[in-house]
């Protein structure tokens, strides 16, 4: 079952599971990914690097979060420069650990939007990367030879 609404694929997203039944979960551990979702079998990571996208979510989340907190901080209460700049160092280290599987769940969800059909296997199962040569190949070369 696909979900059609931009909603309800980016809320299974937060949910961190399948954007495409909303069911699968999408880790099998706090930071260990499934390959594939355990119910419609839809593939996660679609190509080498595929999250990269993911780390410039977390990266960005947590820059907003750590400017918008600082700044408010050092605005609306009296606390010293270091303290607050040391709260925020240290947000800015355990944030990203944190949010590193929401980050991807939304890469993955925000792909799914612009991008719901997954790519072709570019070598199905049963055929190797090799050169396969057919029948009529195999014969012209014979034919060649002897």
């Amino acid at each position: 079952m696909r979900k059609h609404s931009v909603r309800g694929i980016f809320s299974a997203g937060l949910r961190l599971k399948c954007p495409s039944c909303g069911e699968g979960n999408l880790f099998s551990g706090m930071f260990k990914m499934c390959s594939e979702c355990s119910r419609c079998h839809f593939k996660f990571e679609r190509e080498m690097g595929y999250f990269v996208g993911a780390m410039y979510i977390n990266y960005g989340a947590t820059i907003i979060m750590a400017f918008a907190g600082f700044f408010a901080l050092n605005y609306l209460t009296p606390i010293a420069f270091y303290l607050n700049a040391i709260l925020w160092t240290v947000f800015c280290v355990l944030f990203p650990i944190f949010f590193f599987r929401y980050s991807r769940s939304l890469w993955l969800s925000f792909d799914y939007i612009v991008n719901p059909a997954e790519p072709p296997d570019p070598h199905p199962e049963g055929v190797s990367s090799v050169h396969q040569h057919t029948p009529s190949q195999s014969q012209e070369r014979s034919n060649r030879d002897g």
